[in-house]
């Protein structure tokens, strides 16, 4: 059985959740003209970064391998609205609006398959940035001080800015992850729970972060009136997790799974939304490094057959079901590695540092990748569900 030693980087290094700052700077900065097509990685008069290669090599348990090609929906019944993670490398506390590699790559790693049946938007916004990030985690003298409602506003001002000039009335799926789910969190709060545009919401996918519910309930904790999603025919609910291998649960100092005296943790099962456990279907990237365009020989199984896409699908290794105990409610991912098997049994996706695996993160760089296919799934059974409403 073939092993990893290295860290297969399934996204850049930076899908990392926002830590606290010491400090927060307050800027009156110039609002984003969120009208300039520009302004936006991808909308369906710029789909730009949604329109990268997406094409998958499905690795099967004896080896063999089958290249599978991926096809917009130009005729989407509803839209997607995405707001990407802690992923830019600017030298300043919150980033500017160019978008560089890492925001194209985590476009593609998390959102452009969504292209299957949405419509698909992804605002450019000012985030706090991978520099200020790795700062504040380091402390003392090297702290930044980055402006916390900047981001959030320029979010805002695009959501607001959507439903004005695209949405028609259309069902919108919200998507998420780490720092995005943060912000889409507090935009769902404070701009869409008990307002119209609450009834136009299919879903809101907020991954890599923590959404409280009062224990033994569906909601009521960090939102009033959504619900967490139990089936795929469900719509106007939150689908939501962080995800942990099984071999590796969350320590007690853990960033994710952790409630507080009165709620738990959300977990609900992405792989397609079973009580108990399910198959996942991931799509892996196939990128070693940054700029690399394939795997070398011998990464994914005995024979060092080349894999010349972009993403890598490997069904029967991966499956999650959904934990709740003294460690947290979270995701528990298995990887079923068999000695038989001609394919690796080890995928990485753990935060690194200092060459150790840092057990509070859990499978963060990875959360949304574990689960791409069951979430593409999921959103077109909840876009006919809303369209049937």
């Amino acid at each position: 059985m073939l092993k990893l030693n290295k860290l297969h980087r399934s996204l850049l290094l930076s899908s990392m959740l926002v830590l606290p700052f010491t400090a927060s700077a307050q800027t009156s900065a110039t609002a984003i003209a969120y009208s300039d097509k520009d302004t936006w990685l991808c909308r369906p008069d710029n789909l730009n970064a949604c329109t990268a290669d997406l094409g998958t090599t499905i690795v099967a348990a004896d080896g063999s391998m089958t290249r599978e090609e991926f096809t917009h929906n130009p005729d989407a019944a509803i839209d997607c609205f995405y707001v990407y993670p802690t992923v830019s490398r600017d030298a300043t506390p919150n980033s500017d609006m160019n978008a560089g590699p890492e925001e194209m790559n985590v476009i593609s790693a998390q959102f452009a398959r969504m292209g299957s049946e949405c419509r698909l938007f992804a605002p450019l916004y000012r985030q706090i940035t991978l520099t200020a990030l790795r700062a504040n985690m380091a402390g003392g003298a090297q702290q930044m001080a980055a402006d916390r409602e900047l981001g959030y506003n320029d979010v805002v001002n695009a959501w607001n800015y959507y439903l004005a000039n695209h949405n028609q009335g259309r069902g919108v799926i919200l998507i998420g992850h780490s720092q995005g789910s943060g912000v889409l969190t507090r935009l769902i709060a404070s701009e869409i729970e008990g307002k119209p545009v609450q009834q136009q919401i299919v879903s809101a996918m907020l991954l890599g972060t923590n959404v409280q519910v009062p224990k033994n309930a569906l909601s009521g904790g960090t939102f009033k009136q959504l619900p967490l999603c139990q089936s795929g025919s469900e719509t106007g609910c939150v689908i939501a997790y962080a995800s942990f291998r099984s071999d590796i649960p969350p320590p007690q100092n853990s960033l994710f799974g952790r409630g507080t005296a009165d709620t738990v943790n959300a977990c609900t099962n992405p792989a397609l939304l079973a009580k108990g456990s399910n198959e996942l279907h991931a799509y892996l990237s196939n990128n070693t490094a940054e700029g690399a365009s394939s795997a070398p020989p011998g990464l994914w199984t005995d024979s060092g057959a080349a894999i010349d896409t972009p993403y890598v699908s490997v069904p029967g290794l991966l499956s999650a079901e959904c934990v709740s105990d003294d460690r947290g409610s979270y995701l528990e991912v298995t990887v079923h590695g068999n000695p038989a098997d001609s394919r690796t049994d080890v995928i990485s996706g753990d935060v690194m540092i200092n060459g150790e695996v840092n057990a509070g993160w859990g499978l963060h760089l990875i959360d949304v990748n574990l689960a791409m296919g069951d979430l593409v799934t999921i959103a077109g059974q909840q876009a006919k569900s809303w369209q049937n409403r």
